[in-house]
């Protein structure tokens, strides 16, 4: 395994900078996400660690070696595409042990080395099958043991599970786990789906308009955001516009056109800002005002009941959307039931520049 580090990577197609300036390293080991929107380049930044792309600036490692001058099939990278790209004349067995042919690795071991990665992927028994007699999991796991055959320093995943529906989606991101755990090999795996990178990841960079916004653990970029994009993108974010003053040791009050608000900070924000608060840290209650701050009237709009949790959208104010919800309800309240309140912690309140 390698760790990869990537420094000052700029990439162009015309006008459209697909990477700009892109300084990244991924561990030895890493599981590594690049999450971020359509169109935000995290799939240019794979291509170009596998060097299907060449940089117009900047340097791609592997540990201390530079990779300027080295194709792809010298870079011992596995790639797992989104379509999968198996040989549809090939059978299972024949799809995977295609690298090593074109490796020139001798019958004997490439027979055990298709057994074993099989295996690892669960899908002994299928090496006669044709693509086209599988399922979209069973094709994905086929498309992982053909990269897992080749014993790469690093395996690339371009949005591998897109194309399954939900079910399959959530085996898959068990298996990827799994496998990265029993293997440890370097993987760096491009999403635009949050949940998928926040249930997987070891490691996180958001990706926008070909810029790292943040980069840390699932858990770092869900709670601490750096930024008002990767707040609202990672997850749901209800905004509220204000001007913020500081209010004591490590607290901003923030004015806004529906009350006032409270907010922990660490450091002092004033001037313009905006609020992001999680719709899981609000509680809707009903009745007069709750005692405290950060308690806003509302009125509820529309609920919908999604089994562990309970969605409530709200108008705070005139017109400001609002979502919230319920772990576990056991009691709901119903839309047209006069003002309610919703009501969130200082220590759930993140405060951006605006």
């Amino acid at each position: 395994m390698v760790g990869v580090r990537l420094e000052g990577v700029t990439k162009r197609f015309g006008a459209v900078v697909a990477a700009d300036r892109v300084t990244l390293a991924v561990g030895k080991g890493d599981l590594f996400f690049l999450l971020g929107p359509s169109g935000c380049g995290k799939t240019t930044l794979l291509r170009i660690v596998a060097g299907f792309e060449q940089p117009d600036s900047g340097t791609v490692h592997f540990d201390d070696r530079d990779m300027a001058d080295v194709p792809p099939h010298r870079r011992n990278t596995g790639m797992v595409f989104q379509n999968y790209a198996l040989w549809p004349h090939l059978t299972v067995a024949d799809n995977v042990a295609y690298g090593l042919a074109v490796r020139r690795v001798g019958r004997r071991e490439r027979r055990s080395r298709v057994a074993e990665a099989l295996e690892m992927v669960h899908m002994q028994g299928y090496e006669k099958r044709l693509p086209t007699q599988l399922s979209g999991g069973q094709q994905q796991r086929v498309a992982l043991a053909r990269a897992l055959v080749v014993r790469p320093d690093a395996i690339l995943l371009d949005e591998p599970l897109s194309n399954l529906d939900a079910k399959l989606r959530l085996e898959m991101r068990a298996e990827i786990t799994r496998i990265h755990a029993a293997t440890g090999i370097t993987t760096i795996y491009v999403t635009h789906d949050q949940k998928e990178a926040l249930s997987v990841a070891q490691r996180i960079a958001v990706i926008r308009d070909g810029r790292v916004e943040q980069v840390g653990s699932p858990r770092e970029v869900y709670r601490s955001p750096v930024s008002r994009f990767v707040a609202g993108f990672v997850g749901q974010a209800n905004e509220l516009a204000g001007t913020a003053e500081a209010a004591g040791p490590g607290l901003v009050r923030v004015t806004t056109a529906v009350g006032q608000v409270t907010a922990a900070c660490e450091q002092a924000v004033t001037g313009q800002v905006t609020c992001c608060v999680r719709p899981e840290a609000c509680t809707v209650l009903a009745g007069a005002r709750p005692e405290g701050e950060n308690c806003l009237p509302a009125r509820l709009a529309r609920r919908t009941y999604l089994g562990e949790v309970e969605q409530y959208d709200l108008v705070v104010g005139a017109d400001l959307p609002w979502t919230a919800t319920a772990l576990n309800p056991r009691e709901s309240l119903e839309p047209g039931a006069g003002v309610v309140h919703v009501c969130f912690a200082s220590d759930d309140v993140m405060v951006f520049p605006a």
